[in-house]
């Protein structure tokens, strides 16, 4: 069945151990305007980013080195009529073997064309991702939005026009 639901994926070289403890290491390569903890089942977060994005999350399935899936349980955007668009949508992480290689799928359930904010959070996941995530996987250091000042979300906001 056909999902139109925001994915994205790619293969690294790296085990799903490392994979799986890179994208618990939200930190490193989303944002490091976090607030809680981003490593354990039940545990709960807060992103922002200026004040044009704050969600708070929930990590709902923490399956080591298998799968990990957040629940956003509220969020503001402060660029689309409906500001809560991304609140009851989860966000998964699925990691399994193919061949010699370590997969990781990301799903954003609930992100769909419909949403007024799905060009922006499309062009903004796929960055965080296959970027930021990736880079943090292969290389060690990804490209989170620093604690204040410029990043990739910045960016967002001057091409999207978002403030």
């Amino acid at each position: 069945m056909k999902t139109s639901d925001f994915t994205t994926s790619f293969l690294v070289d790296q085990t799903p151990e490392e994979v799986f403890n890179a994208i618990n290491n939200v930190r490193g390569w989303w944002s490091e305007n976090i607030e809680g903890s981003t490593d354990k089942l039940n545990a709960g977060y807060l992103y922002h980013y200026k004040d044009i994005h704050i969600c708070k999350i929930k990590i709902v399935e923490f399956i080591p080195n298998k799968k990990i899936v957040w629940l956003v349980l509220e969020n503001y955007f402060s660029f689309t009529k409906d500001e809560t668009e991304w609140k009851d949508t989860k966000i998964s992480f699925e990691i399994s073997r193919r061949d010699n290689q370590t997969q990781i799928v990301f799903t954003h359930i609930g992100l769909v064309p419909q949403y007024e904010c799905y060009k922006v959070c499309k062009e903004g996941w796929t960055n965080y991702i296959e970027n930021s995530l990736y880079n943090l996987i292969t290389k060690g250091k990804g490209q989170p939005n620093p604690k204040e000042g410029e990043g990739f979300n910045s960016e967002l906001v001057k091409k999207w026009k978002l403030k």
